[in-house]
């Protein structure tokens, strides 16, 4: 007969300790299942449908909606380089901008922490918003940026009604709100720099430039490698900013990716080639971010 303090035995094969790890982890589990998986199997089956909303038969054609996304001159001559546009442009700026506030902020100088919180509110500020605010100072009739072009008697701007123009508020937008981010990493990352190779340029005498140039960013370029990536992911589905200040117009020629899947299955009511472009999309920036990891990566292996 078994002793009342025998040790039982463990479910499953788990211990009590890993019991309560995986009850810890379970609703996380079941809410990134329901929540992301789902919907992303969810879609991909709508992808390879018949599936207007309007009349749901969900018959199944197999690749015709990929066919009609990658044959569409919209999808291939507007979106894309849009997309890839916005992205190259959006990431170039924030980073030279970051990195050039990320090299005041890493000086000592009176009123320092005043510029740095003053530096770091747009990460406060929800994106809706500032586009909201940005769409209204460039308005046309009102806005804030035609009195100042007034003032120094300059014709007014149709800035909303042109393509390049509302690129450019668009652009405004997103480096504003996304280039303390990039300063924080990178005021981060310099921070964290070892003093001895500072110290031995000093002794040498060694210009400011040729100091950033050949000690400050060779050891940075792993920082900004992991900040160029991150963003360029998330630069690539914007929608919010582009959705509020032009809603992809004038006549869809600001429209970027996230648009072009969202208009394809929410206003033309196509929810098979939504899906089909969704997809396409969530491949070209698979492949996009590794590519660029391994460019960047050799980028910084062959500067040690």
């Amino acid at each position: 007969m078994s002793s009342p303090t025998a040790t039982r035995r463990p479910f499953l094969g788990l211990d009590e300790k890993k019991r309560f790890m995986l009850a810890l982890i379970a609703p996380a589990v079941f809410a990134l299942v329901f929540f992301q998986i789902v919907p992303i199997f969810t879609g991909a089956n709508a992808s390879f449908r018949d599936w207007a909303l309007h009349d749901p038969k969900r018959t199944w054609v197999g690749l015709k909606n990929y066919l009609y996304v990658l044959r569409d001159p919209e999808f291939l001559f507007v979106v894309l380089p849009n997309t890839f546009g916005f992205m190259a442009a959006s990431v170039g700026c924030s980073l030279g901008l970051g990195l050039a506030l990320a090299l005041l902020l890493n000086r000592k100088f009176r009123g320092r922490w005043l510029v740095q919180t003053v530096i770091l509110l747009p990460l406060m500020v929800a994106p809706v918003i500032a586009a909201i605010m940005i769409r209204w100072m460039f308005n046309d009739q009102f806005g804030i940026v035609n009195v100042v072009l007034d003032l120094f008697g300059l014709a007014p701007v149709a800035w909303l009604t042109q393509r390049w123009t509302a690129f450019l508020a668009i652009l405004i937008t997103d480096v504003w709100l996304w280039t303390p981010w990039f300063t924080l990493l990178l005021l981060a990352g310099l921070q964290s720099l070892p003093p001895e190779p500072f110290e031995a340029a000093q002794i040498d005498a060694a210009t400011p430039w040729r100091v950033f140039r050949h000690i400050t960013l060779p050891m940075l370029r792993p920082v900004m490698v992991v900040c160029i990536v991150i963003r360029s992911i998330d630069a690539f589905r914007t929608f919010d900013i582009v959705w509020t200040i032009s809603g992809g117009g004038p006549a869809r020629a600001t429209e970027v990716f996230s648009i072009y899947a969202y208009v394809e299955a929410f206003q033309f009511l196509n929810f098979g080639r939504g899906s089909a472009a969704a997809v396409i999309g969530a491949f070209i920036i698979v492949f996009f971010a590794m590519g660029l990891y391994r460019i960047l990566n050799r980028w910084v292996e062959v500067s040690k």
